[in-house]
């Protein structure tokens, strides 16, 4: 079965013109002896947004190999997949993202619940779970009620993979579920019964993407409570490796945590996590290397700036457009948005630092830079103009991308600087 190593990066590239800057991150790490694999990951809506296709993620994935002589693995990610659109990206992928999170507590038939239920008598009464101090004290209440809000979901996770499996050969690609994108995070037996209901679904999940307290907001930092969010997270953990043992799910089995670029304060809490349980990780980051260009085109200054000036301006006049579809995961002030007209007299310097994310910098604007998150679709309507000016500006651009991915993401989670 292909099984993906035990710490994985979800990469992005909107505009596939990054794919070397973001492997040379990957290299600076396997020189420091961690060995950490890149995954390209693009959803069916950055494709439509770019005017795109799977295929062309693929390409710039094993272009990228190519060019920098990678010899580990590398994979690329069908991201948030379901039975509609899974069949553009078969061909071309080998990680499927598949995302279930619309069928949470969806109806489902009295019987499977009570079947789901009878087939677990062992998630009925006190559990001790390694790792978690508390013992775990449930009914057959409890469980049947969890059953009955996972069990859609999980059903059409199965109805999918094995759509995929059909399609592409059992054991030839690497299945994660994401149930993230929902109202309250799972607790530690809604997480077991979820994982026994895959089990009996046969699905060869290698990777989970739960729901965590607080805000996972794009490009910005982690919004909640840290104390929480690392128990919840170690919770996880203890009880992926409980359920590995009791169900015979795939040993390599971890956690993924999706919208994870720059929550910084929480890196923390997620590495001494992983010591903790020995565990693997997935993290996603996709959308911060779009920033990252852009912030490679303002340092460059000329007319890199000026185009980088002109998205933002055009970004402020649909900005309802352009947030529509992220409501939920961005938070955005307009009354700190700063106007065309100003943002056009920034010097490199002031545009960078408005731009890039150190939140310690007295002229960081969170919201601009979520804006700016969401409107790579103004970069998209440019086309080759954009295209052009990536070309001329590639090495203060891979600068960034590299020194963002590594140094800001790598270090800190995997190897614990």
């Amino acid at each position: 079965m292909l099984s993906i190593e035990k710490y994985s990066i979800g990469i992005g590239d909107r505009f596939a013109h990054q794919g070397q800057a973001q492997l040379h991150a990957c290299a600076r790490a396997a020189e420091q002896g961690v060995s950490i694999v890149p995954v390209w990951n693009k959803s069916h809506r950055e494709h439509l947004t770019i005017g795109s296709q799977p295929s062309s993620v693929r390409m710039a994935a094993d272009a990228a190999v190519r060019a920098t002589g990678w010899d580990k693995s590398y994979y690329v990610d069908a991201d948030h997949i379901n039975l509609e659109i899974v069949d553009g990206f078969i061909e071309h992928s080998d990680f499927y993202t598949i995302d279930v999170a619309d069928a949470i507590g969806q109806p489902v038939a009295g019987r499977d619940v009570n079947a789901l239920v009878d087939r677990h008598p062992e998630l009925i009464g006190t559990l001790d779970v390694p790792g978690i101090s508390a013992t775990l004290t449930t009914r057959r209440d409890d469980i049947a009620r969890i059953a009955a809000k996972y069990q859609q979901a999980v059903q059409q996770a199965g109805r999918i993979y094995r759509h995929i499996a059909q399609a592409k050969g059992e054991g030839r690609f690497v299945t994660e579920i994401s149930m993230d994108e929902t109202d309250s995070p799972q607790t530690p037996p809604e997480l077991l019964v979820i994982l026994a209901a895959v089990a009996d679904e046969q699905i060869p999940i290698q990777t989970i993407a739960p729901k965590f307290t607080g805000r996972f907001n794009k490009g910005v930092d982690y919004v909640g409570d840290v104390d929480q969010f690392a128990t919840e997270f170690a919770q996880d953990l203890a009880v992926i490796a409980y359920a590995v043992d009791r169900y015979g799910l795939p040993a390599n089995l971890k956690l993924s945590v999706h919208s994870g670029s720059d929550k910084f304060s929480i890196y923390a809490a997620m590495r001494r996590g992983i010591e903790r349980f020995d565990a693997g990780l997935h993290l996603k980051t996709a959308g911060t290397t779009w920033l990252e260009e852009l912030i490679g085109l303002a340092e460059a200054g000329g007319d890199g700036l000026a185009l980088a000036q002109e998205i933002y301006g055009q970004a402020l006049q649909n900005v309802d457009a352009l947030c529509a579809p992220y409501a939920t995961v961005i938070d955005i002030d307009r009354g700190q948005l700063p106007t065309a007209a100003t943002v056009n007299t920034w010097s490199s310097e002031q545009f960078t630092a408005a731009l890039r994310h150190d939140p310690q910098h007295p002229e960081f604007n969170p919201h601009l830079r979520q804006l700016l998150h969401v409107g790579y679709k103004i970069a998209a309507r440019l086309g080759d103009r954009y295209v052009q000016m990536l070309r001329e500006c590639e090495s203060t651009i891979a600068r960034n991308v590299t020194h963002n991915l590594f140094e800001r993401h790598l270090k800190p989670i995997f190897l614990g600087d």
